[in-house]
């Protein structure tokens, strides 16, 4: 089957803390995304998990973001390969693809960090699945050491604020790709809200986070009553720092992937499933994104299996296949092909490749994300001037 081919042309979500930071005047930054200016004080909402697809599914949950997206031009962005919280994550921190950054999954190989450490969780920065924390022995500055967009916007004069959970203030992630901003952690919707504002009326630029849209989503489906229940409360914090937005002060919100139910009829379950274990080191990504690491000389062997198997459930490639069909964005570092899988899988459709044995928590969620379909690539692109 022809692979998915992510499109090149499409706005996508490393354009945005750019774009932004350049209406607001800040030097070195590209204006890849248009706002009208002058621009003071700005911020990039980012709302985990929030899909365009879904969005416009239940735009009767969501009156004030649907508003929005009836009055911008371009109201979506195309999130890249995976489309998930660590490669979205690093597209707002550095304004890289992750062919780029580096931050190829959810979970992925680390060379660099030596050979005791297989396999290393973005989110968590242990091994993968479980292990110590490893911030002092996988130096996040080291696994991505290019200046941040914060970093960047700060050394310019700029004051930088990442509002986000008060859990990860210094977790290995942030330290990783939202380093240079000074770090407001927060607990819920109000003080979300309230910092948000603060910072955009200093004339400030800041990233806020809000991650529960994307929990309800795994926890209960996407579009589930308690799904739809937060995007009522998504849409109301988005309502309140509206209200209070400063004159010449934006606010533009995104999402860092879609997300899809995975039926469980089409799951496939990889530690249970012989030819799909056969010739393979070690297992990353997610349920609907795979690296496949494979033993020394048994890449093809472990390619052709995997496509044989999957014929019907994901799209399989080798890693110069992926990297050709542009999975990665235009460019792959070097250092950054490593960690990318000899063989990458990409779900097709509502299927998912488990891991019940290693993964027990992972493979139990409902709503899963990663793959190349539309509805967990395009994000909203939302924005509104005070």
């Amino acid at each position: 089957m022809e692979p998915a081919r992510p499109d090149p042309d499409a706005p996508h979500l490393a354009d945005v803390v750019p774009s932004v930071l350049a209406a607001m005047g800040a030097p070195g930054f590209d204006a890849r995304i248009s706002w009208p200016g002058p621009i003071r004080g700005a911020c990039v909402l980012l709302i985990d998990g929030l899909g365009a697809d879904l969005l416009a599914a239940h735009a009767a949950d969501a009156p004030v973001l649907t508003a929005l997206s009836d009055t911008t031009a371009n109201p979506t962005l195309h999130v890249g390969f995976p489309s998930t919280t660590a490669a979205g994550l690093a597209a707002i921190g550095t304004g890289h693809r992750s062919g780029e950054h580096g931050f190829v999954g959810y979970s992925f190989r680390v060379p660099e960090a030596g050979p005791e450490f297989d396999v290393i969780n973005a989110l968590r920065w242990r091994p993968h699945p479980w292990g110590p924390d490893l911030r002092d022995r996988v130096v996040p500055e080291q696994i991505q050491p290019a200046p941040t967009t914060f970093e960047r916007a700060g050394q310019a004069g700029f004051e930088v604020s990442v509002v986000s959970g008060a859990a990860y203030a210094g977790s290995g992630l942030t330290r990783a790709l939202l380093r240079g901003g000074r770090y407001v952690g927060v607990h819920a919707l109000g003080d979300l809200a309230a910092e948000i504002i603060a910072a955009v009326a200093g004339h400030g630029f800041c990233y806020g986070y809000h991650a529960d849209l994307d929990l309800m989503g795994h926890l209960h489906g996407p579009g589930s009553p308690a799904w739809r229940m937060e995007l009522r409360q998504v849409d109301r914090l988005v309502e309140s720092v509206l209200e209070a937005l400063p004159s010449e002060c934006l606010l533009t919100v995104v999402a860092d992937h879609g997300m899809v139910a995975v039926d469980p009829v089409a799951a496939v379950d990889i530690d249970e499933c012989g030819p799909l274990r056969d010739g393979v080191a070690a297992v990353g990504g997610e349920a609907r994104a795979r690296h496949i690491y494979t033993a020394a000389g048994a890449a093809d062997d472990v390619l052709s299996a995997w496509r044989a198997t999957l014929a019907d459930s994901a799209w399989v490639m080798s890693r110069n296949e992926a990297i050709a069909a542009g999975w990665f964005g235009p460019r792959v570092c070097d250092d950054v092909r490593p960690r990318i899988g000899d063989v990458v899988a990409a779900a097709r459709g509502s299927a998912a490749l488990l891991r019940r044995q290693a993964e027990p928590l992972e493979s139990a969620l409902i709503g899963h994300h990663g793959s190349l379909t539309h509805a967990e690539q395009y994000v909203p692109l939302l924005s509104a001037i005070g």
